[in-house]
C-alpha cells in the first residue's frame, strides 16, 4: 500500500512523517521566548490567529538549542488538542512510498530510539519514519523528571 510522507531534514538526519499527521509547513517569523521553559521550547508564535508552541526538536536529540539564526521552517502538527510547530532543517518533497514502512534493523542513536517507528525508502536513500507526537510526549516527560 502507498502512503503518503513528508520527508524532511531534521538534526542533519532524513526523516519521513506520515502525512496524516501534518497540518501544514511554514516558514517561522517571529518566535516569542517563554522564560523557565527548557531548550526543546524555542517559544510561542501566531499562525492564522492561534497561538503555537514552536518545539525545537534538534534541542530534544542533541540537548542543545538552535541558534535563532537557523530557525527556518516549522511542522505544524495538532498533538492532543494542541497546536505546535515542530522545528525541522528542510522539507524534501511529499510522496508516496510504494514499499510502505519497513521495521526498523541495527542500532539506532538512543536519541533517535523514542521517536522512530520505522524506516521508509525514497529515491534510494532510507528515511527514519518519526511520530511527531513522540517528541512532544517524549519532551513532556523528560521535563516532568
Amino acid at each position: 500500500m502507498e502512503q503518503l510522507y513528508l520527508l524532511a531534514t531534521l538534526a542533519g538526519t532524513r526523516i519521513a512523517v506520515d502525512a496524516r499527521e501534518v497540518e501544514a509547513v511554514v516558514r517561522l517569523t517571529d518566535i516569542s521566548p517563554v522564560p523557565g521553559m527548557g531548550a526543546h521550547v524555542a517559544g510561542l508564535s501566531a499562525l492564522r490567529s492561534r497561538v503555537l508552541t514552536i518545539i525545537d526538536v534538534a534541542a530534544i536529540i542533541h540537548g542543545v538549542a538552535t541558534p535563532p539564526d537557523r530557525r527556518g521552517l516549522a511542522i505544524i502538527a495538532n498533538i492532543s488538542g494542541h497546536s505546535y510547530g515542530l522545528m525541522v532543517d528542510s522539507v524534501s518533497d511529499i510522496s508516496r512510498v510504494e514499499e510502505g514502512e519497513l521495521p526498523l534493523r541495527g542500532q539506532i542513536a538512543p536519541a533517535w530510539a523514542p521517536h522512530a517507528r520505522a524506516v521508509v525508502e525514497h529515491d534510494g536513500h532510507p528515511w527514519l519514519l518519526v511520530s511527531l507526537a513522540a517528541f512532544i510526549e517524549g519532551a513532556a516527560t523528560a521535563q516532568a523528571a
